[in-house]
C-alpha cells in the first residue's frame, strides 16, 4: 500500500496549515489551510482535514511533533508529521 508524509504546520504566516507530501512536485501537494494561528488543531480537525484531502492516518502511525526555532525572539515554528495513506487504499 502507497503511504506519504503528512506535515501540520504554522510557519507560512504562522497560519495552522496541512499538506501531503506526494511523488507530484510541491505544488501540486494536497494542502488544506486552518485559517487560523490557535490553537494548535485537534486529532479530530487534523483527521477530518485529511479525509477532504483524500487521505487516512496510516495503521499505527501517531503525529510526531518538532520545534525550530525561528530567530525571533522566543518564536519557535511548529511542525508535526504522521505517516497516511489513500484513503480507501487507493494508489
Amino acid at each position: 500500500m502507497t503511504e506519504y508524509g503528512a506535515r501540520l504546520s504554522n510557519s507560512f504566516h504562522g497560519e495552522w496549515e496541512l499538506y501531503v507530501i506526494t511523488d507530484r512536485m510541491s505544488l501540486e501537494w494536497p494542502e488544506h489551510s486552518f485559517g487560523r494561528t490557535g490553537p494548535i488543531p485537534t486529532l479530530q480537525e487534523r483527521a477530518d482535514a485529511l479525509t477532504r484531502l483524500g487521505f487516512v492516518l496510516a495503521d499505527g502511525a501517531e503525529w510526531e511533533w518538532q520545534e525550530s526555532p525561528t530567530g525571533v525572539m522566543d518564536r519557535v515554528e511548529l511542525l508535526a508529521s504522521a505517516t497516511v495513506q489513500p484513503k480507501g487504499g487507493a494508489a
